[in-house]
């Protein structure tokens, strides 16, 4: 049967036909003209000597042929449109993406903030900018889907790069609790208190536990959420206290509630993570290094924040 060039445009054609059913539809799809698409079907049928199509009330149906070379071509072409908006992808990449995600505490006050002041002489920057749990943020991060990460400990994966960040909590209670009258607060002082709580495998909902098992003092869980944000604002409705990292209190300027430092105090590990095996592009270097300049003051013991597996 000789030497047959097809053409890409040509099986592209073929596959928007069966796929949609109707020269018009496939001629939008594709964003060619309708006699356009009748060509390139037309020479194609010349250049295989197959039948490809009957018509039936107005639609065009592949033949058996068709049905098989459809399969055949279905995967090239899907690979090829996939090629495209990747390319789409990494356009808009040079134009500069800005991809961070952050777990929630941090992601209503703190990071808006910050992205905001790196967007200002960044105008032409776009930003991708989510909220998530923690986990999700590792696998993230570790897939691609996004360059840099802020989650709680523990690591999952040992191919990311972590620069830990100490966050200490404090106790949110609403401004008419007489309790606020104290510095600090202690299990002893919160005998009583209805306590706001995160699900008891939240390392802070751990430790505040320990920390009353250790006093010998009764703690009492009144509302059990899943995002600081909630706790907080069950806070400002007057339904407890609430121990909260100190992202999620700052940046609410909400004059319901104080905060108070609490004792013992209890830590939250944190890290700022990017993938150990794709390199940071320009952008998300520069974004990173303004990240962990602001977020010295909040790690506890003001060491300074040093690279590290």
């Amino acid at each position: 049967m000789g030497h047959m060039r097809l053409r890409f445009r040509q099986l592209q054609a073929f596959h928007a036909i069966v796929e949609v059913g109707t020269v018009t539809g496939a001629a939008e799809a594709l964003g060619i003209s309708q006699p356009g698409i009748s060509n390139l079907l037309a020479e194609l049928e010349r250049q295989t000597g197959l039948k490809l199509f009957e018509r039936l009330h107005g639609r065009l149906v592949p033949t058996p042929e068709a049905e098989l070379m459809h399969r055949e071509i279905d995967t090239v072409v899907r690979g090829l449109d996939h090629v495209t908006q990747t390319v789409v992808d990494l356009q808009n990449k040079q134009a500069g993406q800005l991809q961070v995600a952050s777990q929630h505490s941090m992601s209503f006050g703190f990071m808006p903030k910050l992205i905001a002041e790196f967007a200002k002489s960044r105008p032409d920057m776009n930003i991708s900018f989510q909220s998530q749990y923690s986990t999700k943020i590792q696998e993230w991060v570790l897939s691609g889907l996004f360059e840099i990460g802020i989650c709680e400990m523990p690591m999952l994966y040992d191919t990311l790069h972590s620069y830990p960040i100490n966050v200490e909590t404090r106790i949110a209670l609403h401004k008419d609790n007489p309790l606020a009258g104290h510095e600090v607060l202690t299990p002893d002082l919160l005998r009583n208190e209805p306590f706001l709580v995160m699900g008891p495998d939240h390392i802070t909902q751990r430790r505040l536990r320990d920390a009353f098992e250790r006093a010998n003092i009764p703690l009492n869980a009144k509302v059990h959420s899943h995002l600081f944000k909630n706790l907080l604002a069950f806070v400002k409705e007057g339904m407890g206290v609430a121990l909260l990292d100190r992202f999620g209190l700052e940046f609410d300027y909400d004059n319901r509630f104080v905060a108070r430092r609490f004792e013992p105090t209890i830590m939250m590990e944190m890290a700022v993570i990017t993938s150990g095996t794709r390199p940071l592009s320009q952008l998300g270097q520069e974004f990173l290094a303004l990240l962990l300049a602001e977020l010295q003051p909040y790690t506890a013991d003001d060491k300074p924040i040093v690279r590290g597996k």
